[in-house]
């Protein structure tokens, strides 16, 4: 989920600075989109996608069940509404990768995910950043826990009463 957030936050900067920054070379695009399809970008979307028109649903169909289910009918998986909008994440994100990356890195970022340890980075790293995030809550808690205690000792060794 991680790398999804972080693809979307990328995609997005995009948009910001894409207007002063320079065009990348076909050649840095076509490395960028080589990795793109290499990371399974596309993948990660796709699975946001249902989520994101299940919450439009209640929305555009005000809960009219003719609505409903040509609504349905229209988002299904695999169903044309999708392509215009991957299309264009797919396109930000390889720009936004050509613009970030020499030709020579992209190429070296895709050998290595192309590899059976890429592969299997790519496969756990949503696992490994969301226990990473927990581990940071959980040292964070203690700490603040362990220091609020040491303070209160501290201030109550200065006379203070807590």
């Amino acid at each position: 989920m991680s790398r999804v957030v972080l693809t979307i936050a990328g995609a997005l900067l995009l948009l910001v600075c894409g207007a002063s920054a320079q065009a990348p070379s076909p050649e840095a695009m076509s490395a960028a989109r080589k990795l793109v399809v290499t990371l399974k970008v596309a993948d990660q979307y796709r699975t946001l996608l249902p989520q994101l028109l299940l919450k439009l649903r209640p929305v555009v169909a005000q809960d009219r069940p003719e609505i409903e289910r040509d609504y349905d009918a229209m988002t299904a998986p695999g169903s044309e509404i999708y392509t215009p909008a991957l299309t264009s994440m797919i396109d930000q994100v390889a720009a936004l990768y050509a613009q970030s990356f020499s030709i020579d890195e992209l190429r070296q970022i895709e050998a290595f995910y192309a590899q059976p340890a890429g592969k299997k980075f790519l496969e756990k790293s949503d696992a490994l950043a969301q226990a990473g995030a927990q581990i940071g809550q959980d040292v964070s808690q203690k700490t603040a826990d362990e220091l609020k205690q040491r303070l209160i000792e501290a201030l109550r060794q200065k006379g203070h009463k807590l």
